[in-house]
């Protein structure tokens, strides 16, 4: 090769190395932020969560489960608002979730491209954004106000309230994540549309449905606003979703800034109950459908 054709090559692949290099340096860094930026995020949980279990574990004791909430220095429990909680909690989903999937298979199937889909994925999208506050006060104003007085019902209701949005954008997006070849592979062999929305669409989307489902249950677990305004809380045993029901937020929110030493070690054990339950239940609701995949 003559040293002209030398040259040319030289400064034909020179532009290309730098680019080159330049690629290299810029996927480095881009690397190395995600990994400070990961580190970060990773650190901050792991303070959070050390902070809370070391406050929280001096607290757990068999009278925490089996007293009732009591005057300071009376060595009360958690055991009302626990209930309370459990109570609230599970009547929140049972009624939110179920209408949140509904609204969700209607946007993803049988309403593409129609106003109606509009407006309830606009509607969705408000509850989602909207301040928990703002929940506790429109169902103060339709439940507590004219009956007179404060209910686990009415706080429940807010809570499902909250449940909705969540479920339904959840459910939307994971059904739209579905192959359209086995909607049309089901249609094909003759399959009405309801079989194939229930049996091929939300079958093959049910862990993602789920994991909505998960989400909205830790974020009504922590829930004190909307509380503060419908079931208030109660210091005594009470069960009855006609009268105030105690919760474990709205205790945190009393007793965290109590000036007794008591109250507030029950304010972190009930952070820790509620932070070790949600875990439970997202293992344990993964290590289900991750059986069932495996089956």
């Amino acid at each position: 090769m003559s040293a002209i054709a030398r040259s040319s090559l030289v400064e034909r692949t020179a532009p290309q190395a730098g680019r080159a290099r330049r690629r290299r340096l810029a996927n480095r860094a881009a690397t190395a932020m995600c990994g400070i930026a990961t580190a970060i995020v990773l650190a901050a949980l792991a303070s959070i969560l050390a902070t809370l279990v070391s406050r929280g574990l001096g607290g757990l004791h068999l009278s925490t489960f089996i007293r009732m909430t009591a005057p300071p220095g009376a060595g009360g429990g958690l055991l009302n608002p626990i209930v309370g909680s459990i109570i609230q909690t599970l009547l929140a989903v049972l009624v939110g979730a179920p209408v949140g999937l509904l609204a969700g298979v209607f946007l993803a199937e049988f309403g593409t491209g129609s106003w109606v889909a509009g407006v309830v994925r606009f509607v969705s999208d408000m509850l989602l954004s909207a301040p928990s506050i703002l929940v506790g006060l429109f169902v103060y104003l339709i439940l507590v106000g004219p009956v007179g007085h404060f209910s686990g019902f009415a706080g429940a209701m807010s809570l499902a309230i909250l449940v909705v949005p969540i479920v339904v954008r959840t459910t939307e997006d994971m059904l739209r994540l579905v192959p359209t070849s086995m909607r049309e592979a089901a249609a094909a062999l003759g399959a009405p549309r309801w079989k194939v929305v229930v049996l091929i669409c939300a079958r093959a989307a049910r862990r993602g449905i789920a994991t909505g489902i998960l989400l909205a249950v830790a974020r009504i677990s922590g829930e004190t606003a909307p509380l503060l305004f419908t079931s208030l809380g109660n210091l005594s045993w009470s069960v009855d979703l006609r009268a105030p029901m105690a919760s474990l937020p709205v205790t945190i929110y009393q007793y965290a800034g109590s000036a007794y030493d008591d109250w507030v070690q029950l304010a972190w054990t009930a952070a820790l109950l509620i932070t070790a339950g949600v875990l439970l239940i997202n293992i344990i609701a993964r290590a289900g459908l991750g059986g069932r995949d495996s089956t």
